[in-house]
């Protein structure tokens, strides 16, 4: 978040002239002596700033400065593009045109070398725009929460980030119900509210560890082995890495992972039905055993 803030800044001395460090300190929502310490990087990286004291005093670049490509090298220019390419793809407002306006300072076009789908979960929770704005803005947001029992809570957060971890998406944030740090899967996440209150972002608050974070599992991960049938073939290497994958004379499979042990592990597992045995751990050899006999039963 510091590298968008430095260039803000940037342009906002551009366009404003002079600025004093409390007014940038409310745009941004941060603290007075973290304005000034971005102050001193932009003045380390050659940006030319000045203050000055007084009534009618404040923060300005020099006359005549333009912001140009010189200051970034070929690979930054690239590096810049390439992440806005990749942004574009999850249709935040602006990206786009600031996609192409970097595009012709730099005198060159981003390739266009990813493709994100989303049709998974947007249908019901396209809420990209609304948790880029809360988070920029530093705007608390509420919302309904359901856990992994169903149950459904009210929640007001001060969102930080938004995350892809195990192959699902979460958004980090405090959460001013529980006054902890939190991970909220957004699949879960109903009834989405902006509101104007404004929050000031706490340098603890990206010290936290992960363990605190309790609306999600615990990130605790298990050596796992599975035995997978040949009929299955198509999917090992759609699933697991190369290097988890160990192909036998029979034409099965070995497959040894370390993974979360969770609801979705388990519904991952019995989507292979009969072609999938777990090797180890015991426990998870005796759940999937269990779970398979109570599908017998509801069949029987």
């Amino acid at each position: 978040m510091q590298t968008s803030r430095l260039f803000e800044i940037i342009y906002i001395l551009l366009e404003k002239k002079t600025v004093s460090a409390k007014t940038l300190a409310e745009h941004f929502g941060v603290s007075s002596r973290t304005i000034y310490r971005d102050l001193d990087v932009l003045s380390g990286a050659g940006i030319p700033i000045y203050t000055e004291r007084g009534k009618r005093g404040g923060i300005s670049i020099l006359q005549n400065f333009v912001l140009n490509k010189s200051i970034l090298n070929e690979q930054e220019q690239n590096e810049i593009l390439y992440a806005l390419q990749g942004l574009s793809n999850i249709k935040t407002d602006g990206t786009t045109q600031t996609l192409q306006k970097l595009s012709t300072i730099f005198n060159k076009s981003a390739a266009d070398w990813m493709k994100v789908d989303y049709a998974g979960w947007t249908h019901e929770n396209d809420f990209f725009n609304d948790f880029k704005t809360a988070i920029i803005e530093n705007r608390v947001i509420e919302f309904n929460y359901y856990n992994t029992q169903g149950s459904k809570t009210f929640r007001r957060v001060e969102p930080l980030q938004v995350w892809f971890k195990s192959r699902a998406w979460y958004l980090k944030g405090f959460c001013l119900t529980k006054q902890g740090m939190r991970l909220y899967k957004l699949s879960r996440i109903k009834n989405l509210v902006v509101t104007d209150e404004k929050f000031i972002i706490r340098d603890d608050y990206f010290e936290s560890d992960e363990g605190d974070e309790t609306d999600c599992p615990q990130i605790k991960f298990t050596k796992i082995k599975l035995r997978i049938a040949p009929e299955r073939a198509f999917r090992v290497y759609d699933d697991f890495y190369e290097n988890m994958v160990e192909k036998q004379p029979d034409g099965s499979f070995i497959v040894i992972m370390d993974w979360v042990e969770d609801n979705w592990l388990y519904g991952f597992l019995l989507s292979y039905g009969r072609y999938v045995e777990v090797l180890e751990p015991e426990n998870l050899r005796q759940f999937m055993k269990a779970e398979a006999e109570c599908i017998s039963k509801v069949h029987s």
